[in-house]
């Protein structure tokens, strides 16, 4: 099997090594990766701040960057789910509408395909960390995410998973939260990361960058003890 490899904004720019964790927890798991140079952005950004048309010559862009019969495979639930639930409403009944039924298919989040697709779920992967599981709004509520990622940080050798609120499942990111929303945000934030510390985890394992950058962000300019890692950068740890 050959997978289409999707790289987020985040990761091109923030994050490429956990990209290359992607790519080598996609072949440790028995499938050939191919990357295609011309993709950019979803569109997930333009159109959250209400910029849809602009969004859509995007959009274009990628529909047309994954146009052959591979399955598509991507670190981010949020833009993932963004592509699923929103390209029909900028594509509707459009020239591009047949194709992005098609894309929509087979596009998916990295622990989903491996998990529900592939039925992967150990990797021999080695962390000796105290963590808290992320369970990110967007990849709940948006994508559909439930144990996937569960299921394969069980695998993980020398990984103590720590539970925290139930009901703690935003890091205040939302696409416009850090910027227009920035009061609210921090305050998710700092009872967030306050939870993580007080069951004794050191590090918060996420399978968005965008979790991933808000954490980092408000982490190291409180210069707390905690550190973020993608699921990714767990799967492929020790080998």
């Amino acid at each position: 099997m050959t997978v289409d490899l999707f790289i987020p904004c985040l990761v091109d720019q923030f994050y490429p090594q956990t990209g290359i964790n992607m790519v080598k927890v996609l072949k440790a798991a028995g499938v050939q990766v191919q990357y295609n140079p011309v993709q950019t952005c979803c569109g997930q950004a333009p159109y959250l701040n209400g910029y849809w048309e602009e969004a859509k010559v995007i959009g274009e862009k990628f529909i047309g960057a994954f146009n052959d019969e591979n399955y598509v495979v991507g670190p981010s639930a949020s833009c993932v789910a963004f592509v699923r639930n929103h390209y029909d409403k900028l594509f509707y009944n459009s020239g591009l509408h047949l194709e992005y039924k098609k894309l929509k298919k087979r596009i998916f989040e990295l622990s989903d395909f491996l998990v529900s697709i592939l039925g992967v779920v150990d990797f021999k992967a080695v962390l000796e960390e105290k963590a808290v599981l992320h369970s990110e709004c967007s990849g709940s509520n948006r994508y559909g995410l439930s144990d996937q990622p569960l299921k394969l940080m069980k695998n993980v050798e020398g990984l103590q998973l720590l539970d925290i609120s139930a009901g703690e499942r935003s890091c205040g990111f939302q696409g416009l939260g850090p910027r227009q929303l920035d009061n609210i945000a921090e305050r998710l934030l700092k009872v967030y990361c306050q939870k993580v510390m007080d069951v004794g985890a050191s590090t918060i394992i996420v399978v968005d960058p965008s979790c991933m950058l808000n954490f980092n962000t408000y982490i190291q300019k409180q210069k707390l003890p905690l550190k973020v890692m993608h699921i990714a950068d767990v799967l492929s740890s020790g080998n």
